[in-house]
C-alpha cells in the first residue's frame, strides 16, 4: 500500500467520524475505498468496524452534555444493542458475504421516511396517548427494544446507516429533543461497534494498518462532528440525514 494510499484511508476515516457522529453511514465512505485498494471484503468490512470504533467513541465523548440524565435508557437500549451487535458479528463470520446487501436499501428507505415524517407522527402518537389517558414510556417501550435488537444484528453484520435507522426509530418511539437521541444514536453505535470489533479482534482476519489509519481519523472526524452536529437545528439536521442517507441509499445499489 503507497503513502498517497494511506493518506486517503486516513482522510476517508476522518470524514467517516464525522458523519457517523452527525447522522450514520460513514462506512460507506471507508468500505469503498479499502475495497479498491485490494483489502479483501470480509477483511475490509472487519477492518473497518474497528477502526472505527475509536471514532465513535470520541463522538459520544462530544455529546456527553447530552447525554446528561440518561442513564436508565441508555442500560436498557444498550443491552438491547450489545446483543444485536454480537449476533451481527457473528453472522458475518459464518453468513455469505452478500446475504444482506438486498434488504440493506430497503432498510434504509425506511429509516428516511421515518425521519422525515418523525415530528407529525411523534405528535400523533404523543396526542393518541394523551386522549387514551396513557403515558407514554420513557424508554420508547418494547417494541423500540426489539427494532434497537435488529438494527443492532444489521449493524454488527455491516452498519452501514445503522445511524439513520436508529435516529429514526429513537424519534418516534421517545418524546426527546433530537440533540439528546443523537447522543443516544451514538452511544448505541459505539456499543453495537465496539462488541463486533471485540469478536473481530478474537478470531477474524485483520489489516492492523487499516485499523490504526481510520481509526486516527476517525478520533479526528468524531470530535468535528460532534461540534457541527449539536449546533444544527433540528430541521437542518434531519436534512443532512436525508441527504445522507439517500447518498447511502444510491452507493448500495450502484456498488
Amino acid at each position: 500500500m503507497t503513502w498517497l494510499q494511506q493518506l486517503a484511508i486516513f482522510g476517508a476515516g476522518i470524514a467517516a467520524g464525522g458523519i457517523n457522529t452527525i447522522v450514520g453511514s460513514g462506512t460507506l465512505i471507508t468500505f469503498p475505498i479499502l475495497l479498491a485498494f485490494g483489502v479483501p471484503p470480509v477483511t475490509a468490512n472487519v477492518s473497518n468496524t474497528i477502526g472505527l470504533v475509536p471514532g465513535s467513541l470520541s463522538g459520544v465523548h462530544g455529546y456527553r452534555r447530552e447525554l446528561a440524565g440518561q442513564r436508565d435508557r441508555l442500560i436498557r437500549m444498550g443491552t438491547a444493542s450489545l446483543l444485536g451487535g454480537s449476533t451481527g458479528a457473528v453472522l458475518l463470520l459464518v453468513l455469505p458475504a452478500g446475504a444482506f446487501k438486498a434488504i440493506v436499501p430497503v432498510l434504509i428507505i425506511v429509516a428516511l421516511v421515518l425521519v422525515v415524517v418523525q415530528p407529525r407522527l411523534a405528535g400523533w402518537v404523543k396526542r393518541r396517548r394523551e386522549n387514551d389517558g396513557t403515558a407514554a414510556p420513557a424508554h420508547g417501550g418494547a417494541v423500540l427494544l426489539a427494532a434497537i435488537f435488529a438494527t443492532g444484528v444489521y449493524g454488527g453484520y455491516f452498519g452501514a446507516a445503522q445511524g439513520v435507522l436508529l435516529i429514526g426509530l429513537l424519534g418516534i418511539f421517545v418524546h426527546e429533543d433530537i440533540q439528546r437521541l443523537n447522543g443516544v444514536k451514538n452511544t448505541l453505535a459505539l456499543i453495537v461497534n465496539g462488541m463486533a470489533a471485540l469478536i473481530f479482534i478474537v478470531v477474524a482476519e485483520v489489516d492492523w494498518r487499516v485499523v490504526v489509519l481510520i481509526a486516527l481519523g476517525s478520533i479526528i472526524g468524531g470530535q468535528f462532528g460532534a461540534r457541527m452536529g449539536r449546533r444544527m437545528p433540528p430541521t437542518v439536521l434531519r436534512a443532512v440525514i436525508v441527504v445522507v442517507g439517500v447518498i447511502a441509499v444510491f452507493r448500495l445499489l450502484t456498488s
